[in-house]
């Protein structure tokens, strides 16, 4: 099945503006954190949640927003790397969570914890602040406080800090064979070209999450558009002679090996309806993918 686009608001400078105009475009899946739009996402998203029951959230946790600091400290949740503020102790993600069903006006469908290799160097350090994490997550998930949960990660994944087999082990231990690990997060796009080549030849977090049956949202698609201005002629024509700067760099995100979902943070109608018509696309063939590869390298 071909991966679909869903609304991503990071760096969205108005969430409420970007997802308004995600919607009218069809977008039924919205991709947040209490740490983005200095701390006003979730909240910002509540009114467009209200009027469309049907539209799903997943949001994350594991950053602190600025604005919440002082609010944790009167809660007396463990305390934070303060120059790192990042936290996945359990009392603070309970505490987290809750504020993010507030603020959503409702129960996420999925909750990533986010960057869990932010600040370490250590695995056997990282495998104990995931294992704590997750056995928070099949906590809320088994009270019905969260739908399920993931793992959104920049560069745990490509930096071999954890691999998707030892997450959806760890979740088989914490949580038994009906845990709640249901996702995974990371960048797929033309300058993270090496993931896409490793699941062309049936290996690598591609194939691993397919394998597993976990959802792949892939981030930054567009590089956080910074590939945009990369997008040469020449390359445009070797992915699509008929796309769109925009569309071409999008296809490949949307045409690789195990891609559920491809998060999107555009926000002018304009630039939905140019990314919709890029996932209407027939994907990228393996050999065109192949092609793009050889001629960009991994």
């Amino acid at each position: 099945m071909s991966a679909q686009l869903a609304a991503g608001t990071y760096r969205c400078c108005d969430v409420s503006r970007s997802v308004a105009a995600a919607m009218d475009a069809g977008m039924t899946w919205i991709d947040t954190a209490p740490n983005y739009a200095s701390g006003t996402a979730e909240a910002s998203l509540r009114p467009v949640l209200d009027a469309c029951l049907q539209v799903r959230v997943s949001t994350k946790v594991g950053f602190v927003p600025d604005s919440d600091r002082q609010a944790a400290r009167d809660a007396g949740v463990p305390p934070y790397d303060r120059d790192q503020g990042h936290c996945l102790a359990r009392p603070y993600i309970a505490w987290q969570l809750a504020r993010s069903r507030a603020r959503l006006g409702r129960v996420p469908d999925l909750v990533f914890v986010h960057n869990p290799e932010h600040g370490r160097t250590d695995r056997a350090d990282l495998s104990r602040t995931l294992t704590e994490a997750f056995e928070e997550l099949e906590s809320a998930a088994d009270a019905g406080k969260i739908g399920g949960y993931g793992v959104a990660t920049w560069a745990g994944l490509s930096g071999g800090m954890f691999t998707v087999p030892e997450l959806t082990a760890l979740a088989e231990i914490v949580g038994g064979s009906h845990h709640h690990f249901r996702a995974v997060q990371f960048p797929v796009s033309l300058i993270r070209l090496a993931v896409v080549a490793d699941a062309l030849d049936g290996r690598g977090a591609l194939a691993e999450a397919r394998e597993a049956g976990l959802d792949v949202f892939a981030s930054a698609p567009l590089g956080g558009g910074e590939l945009l201005g990369a997008m040469t002629d020449e390359l445009v024509r070797i992915i699509d002679s008929a796309a769109s700067p925009a569309q071409a760099a999008l296809l490949v995100a949307l045409s690789a090996p195990g891609v559920s979902r491809v998060l999107l943070s555009a926000s002018t109608p304009a630039h939905w309806a140019d990314a919709v018509d890029a996932a209407a696309c027939e994907p990228l063939s393996p050999d065109r993918l192949r092609k793009v590869i050889d001629v960009l390298g991994t």
